[in-house]
């Protein structure tokens, strides 16, 4: 074990037996604190298993990595496709085991796994564990079997722990533990160790340019007219709503945990409101992050995709998101005057440059000749992201220091030369690669050269739908349908029809050039891309005077954003060393240079992989900082201590990449804050470590039924209690309530059913849905089908619709019902529902508790339900025969349909027809008397007679 606060936090918790709650701060290597824990774990002392939500396969992964690499056995995963024999056999086997929590749970209730030599269970995602959630049944239900067994939990995101009220002190009563760890950055033992030997950093700000500030502001200013037109609502708290929390994912939870008690009485434009918000928050990401041309397609898609109903568009600054966004990419100019320039370059006697001026003002504007109507053509911008120029200045200077280290031949044995480049996305990582190995203007004329040809791909779908809109007159508005509009046609004004003309005329000429250099087999002229090129650099030399004065004064801007890595005293002197060494114009592959550049790797953050322990890179830049990455940076360096380590930081100074970087430090602080607050003042109970549980699972709920019997109760006895079971799908375990019912004292057996999700009787099948779920069955069909099933095999089909606590008891407001039956309303739809099958019963529930009190009140005077039965309900023999239906006899459908659509015969009578008729031969062989006392009266009986009765005509 390298460092020694995760020798600190083993001790503490192997002094307690019973486990404790870990939260970290993020990046601080929990996978190899889990890691060197599962190293300590002997098979002798009884089987260890990890409980692993889908969500945490990153960390599943760094675990294992970090086991390996200590040549010691790594866990193995079981997983649903594994025989119950052969997990037995892996069970008792002794050794640790990677395992979902459905999984486990079945086996617990199923007494597969031997509880009794169980060690413990580590839970990997505490952060998003509740008192209903499937570890808290789990572990339950392992406290009442083997109390021994410790729990010990873990979570590296301390802002989830503090979210609603007391989220900690009820994770830890759920998991039965009393002892809670907490391990922020600020911790001195921590602090000190990831100090003692800091990286050397440079700390750049770039300065975006003046168009993308433009934009960040107008972005901004959107944002706080729709966080000021939330507040109008007063149905929010206003505290949250702040700019700075809106650039996290976590202000949508803040902002839906809020509404969706209310989220049916809210209009459309509030609801808009909030998804108006996350839209922004994205375009302030991506501004930073893409470049200029794929940041220009996202607004497009969402003008074409938010038109109609977004508010944000609407709003005053909008209009200079689009407006800047475009002038980095290109430009309207008059086509005289493109003309009267290529005339004064003629004239200079530069005969390879005038060539690739007019190829290149060919390329862009070739119809104007022929276009005579707009007289503008598209002068292209192509602003690359400025950041690129200083990634590659900062790889070239690497290749510099590298050259003087080799030449004296000092501290070269644990340098390995390569250089990490950290990006947000895989997308981010691909293009810079092609950034750095090409001419960057060459990349983003790919893309703008990509845009063009998809505007004509977009005109050449939608050219045949006009062709189609043929309509007579009166189609329109009055008649309900609204004709679907191109893009050239929605532009209102003159302007914007010039302005996407240019642009098709402009694609039109790039797809003709694309065909003339196909026919020229690929001779292709690279000139005009050479001259662009050469022009972004003249513009990038002038910049870079305040480049160099951002990086001198890297140390005092760091210190005011609370960085957390200890800077070097040279850093400054270094930094201004590189800023004084120029401007450099070459890459791997731009024939200009003969300079060459280190080993660079791309690494995509989101991908979360050990990447620093695999590499052992020399030189990381940060071209996205993220928080995690950071503190894995200053880890990976306190294990390396020896190992020299150079970290770039590259921020686009005053913008919100700053501002949200700041503030996800400031956040965690704040909950740690939070949370050592709540640690001083917990209220702990004496048994809530679980060792005084009983063999009984109803734990939370004893007999409290007999505390106050009557004595002329036969002298206050208590009475028998018998067991209640219910009969539970195993794909249900994937909710909360066969956690809820096992509170509630009901044995719970999980089987695979065709037929329904829980079995409270033999006359009980319940079909459990959710609401999301319920809208989904009804427009796949699905649930005519599961209705229809329970309906044939059991007497009483129950279909539960299951709203949530924290949500209203309703699908729509009042207002929004109508009173007549519409194919796309929900009350439509159940209504038609129920009419299809009388015999339903509709049960609707509030919460999960109120499910189980349901179900609690339903098995009264009922008998228990057959395991062996219900597994067979709905599965064909070896003969093809279905057996235990409603009359525990064969079900002829088809006879029943056709009996149904006999004159007379309705859902009133069919049932009494079926219950003294055998078969349909039977029916047709009874007189009108015995038919008018099975239907219900005479005139149906002679209908139905006269029906059987008729002659059928022949042609003979």
């Amino acid at each position: 074990m390298a460092l020694k606060f995760h020798q600190q936090i083993i001790s503490d918790l192997l002094e307690d037996s019973n486990g404790g709650l870990v939260i970290l701060s993020s990046g601080l290597s929990l996978a190899k604190l889990i890691a060197s824990l599962l190293i300590l774990h002997s098979p002798s002392q009884g089987t260890l298993l990890l409980l692993l939500s889908p969500a945490a396969q990153s960390l599943k992964s760094r675990i294992i990595h970090c086991i390996s690499s200590l040549d010691s056995p790594t866990p193995t995963e079981i997983t649903a496709d594994l025989p119950a024999n052969q997990r037995y056999s892996l069970y008792t086997s002794g050794s640790p085991f990677f395992i979902t929590p459905r999984i486990l749970i079945v086996d617990l209730l199923t007494q597969r796994i031997p509880v009794s030599s169980l060690a413990g269970i580590f839970i990997l995602n505490s952060h998003s564990l509740s008192e209903t959630s499937t570890e808290a049944f789990i572990v339950r239900i392992v406290k009442s079997l083997n109390g021994s067994a410790y729990i010990r939990a873990f979570s590296d995101r301390p802002q989830a722990m503090v979210s609603g009220f007391a989220k900690t002190e009820r994770t830890m009563r759920a998991l039965f533990l009393r002892r809670l760890h907490l391990w922020p950055r600020f911790q001195l033992d921590v602090s000190q160790e990831l100090e003692r030997e800091p990286p050397e950093v440079v700390d750049i700000r770039v300065s975006m340019s003046n168009y993308m500030v433009g934009i960040q502001k107008a972005i901004i200013e959107v944002m706080d007219a729709c966080l000021k037109e939330m507040k109008k609502t007063n149905k929010v708290d206003v505290d949250d709503l702040t700019v700075e929390s809106g650039l996290f994912k976590s202000f949508d939870e803040i902002v839906r945990r809020q509404l969706d008690p209310i989220w049916h009485t809210l209009g459309k434009r509030t609801k808009q409101l909030v998804s108006d918000l996350k839209t922004l928050r994205k375009l302030l990401d991506y501004l930073v992050r893409y470049d200029a041309v794929s940041f220009l397609k996202f607004l497009d898609t969402l003008r074409v995709s938010e038109s109609y109903r977004s508010v944000w568009l609407f709003a005053e600054s909008s209009y200079k998101i689009f407006d800047f966004a475009k002038k980095r990419v290109y430009r309207l100019v008059k086509a005289s005057d493109v003309k009267s320039k290529e005339l004064v370059k003629n004239k200079s006697g530069k005969k390879r440059k005038s060539k690739g001026e007019n190829d290149s003002v060919e390329a862009v504007g070739g119809e104007t000749e022929t276009n005579v109507v707009t007289g503008v053509v598209i002068e292209e911008v192509l602003e690359e992201a400025p950041k690129w120029k200083v990634l590659r200045e900062i790889l070239e200077e690497t290749q510099e220091e590298r050259q003087n280290q080799t030449l004296s031949e000092e501290e070269s044995s644990d340098n390995n030369g390569i250089v990490l480049v950290a990006c947000k996305d895989e997308r981010s990582c691909m293009q810079l690669e092609d950034c750095i190995t090409n001419n960057p203007q060459k990349v983003m004329r790919e893309e703008w050269e990509m845009y063009l040809l998809s505007k004509i791909e977009l005109r050449s779908v939608q050219t045949p739908q006009k062709k189609k809109q043929k309509t007579p007159k009166g189609f329109g508005i009055l008649d309900g349908v609204v004709p679907v509009t191109t893009i050239q046609n929605s532009e209102g004004s003159s302007v914007g029809r010039q302005e996407h003309e240019a642009l098709i005329a402009a694609a039109s000429s790039i797809r003709k050039l694309e065909k003339t250099i196909d026919m020229a087999s690929g001779n292709n002229n690279p000139e005009p891309h050479v001259d662009k090129a050469s022009c972004t650099k003249g513009k990038a030399k002038k910049d870079s005077p305040s480049l160099r004065r951002s990086i001198r004064s890297c140390n005092k801007k760091t210190a005011n954003s609370k960085a957390e890595i200890i800077k070097d005293p040279e850093n400054e002197e270094r930094a201004s060393e590189a800023s004084t060494s120029g401007p450099l114009e070459a890459n791997v592959v731009h024939p200009s240079s003969a300079k060459k550049l280190p080993p660079v790797h791309f690494y995509a953050l989101e991908s979360d992989q050990p990447i620093l322990d695999i590499l052992k890179p020399s030189v990381i830049i940060v071209y996205h900082p993220d928080m995690g990455f950071v503190r894995e940076i200053e880890v990976y360096k306190a294990e390396n201590p020896l190992r020299k380590l150079k970290v770039y930081f590259l921020f686009y100074d005053e913008s919100t990449e700053v501002q949200k970087f700041e503030a996800s430090i400031r956040r965690e602080n704040e909950a740690f804050e939070s949370l050592i607050r709540q640690k001083s003042s917990m209220m702990i109970p004496v048994d809530q470590d679980g060792l005084c549980m009983g063999s009984n699972s109803s734990t939370e709920f004893p007999a409290s039924s007999t505390q106050n019997s009557l004595t002329r109760k036969a002298g206050g006895r208590k009475e028998m209690e018998k067991e209640t079971q219910v009969i539970v799908d195993m794909r249900e375990f994937m909710s909360s309530l066969p956690n809820v019912l096992h509170q509630k004292g009901m044995k719970i057996i999980p089987v695979t059913l065709e037929v329904g999700d829980y079995i409270l009787s033999p006359s009980i099948c319940v079909e459990r849905k959710s609401i999301q779920d319920l809208f989904q069955s009804f427009t796949s069909g699905r649930l005519f089908h599961q209705v229809e099933m329970m309906s044939r095999y059991y007497r009483i089909p129950v279909l539960l619709i299951e709203f949530s606590q924290d949500k209203s008891f309703s699908f729509q407001s009042a207002s929004d019902i109508s009173d007549d039956v519409t194919p796309y309303n929900i009350i439509s739809k159940l209504s038609l529902l129920v009419l299809h099958f009388p015999r339903l019963r509709i049960l609707w529930s509030r919460s999960l508790h109120a499910t189980a009190e349901i179900f609690t009140t339903l098995k009264s005077n009922q008998d228990e339900p057959d395991e062996t039965r219900a597994i067979r309900v709905g599965v064909p023999s070896e003969e093809g025969i279905i057996e235990n239906d409603i009359r525990a006899e064969n079900y002829n459908t088809s006879a029943v349909e056709f009996l149904r659509r006999l004159p007379g015969v309705s859902d009133a009578n069919y049932r009494s027809i079926m219950e003294k008729c055998k078969s349909l031969a039977e029916l047709a062989s009874l007189p009108v008397e015995t038919l008018a006392e099975l239907m219900g009266g005479h005139k149906v009986a002679k209908s139905l007679r006269e029906f059987l009765d008729a002659k059928y005509p022949t042609l003979l």
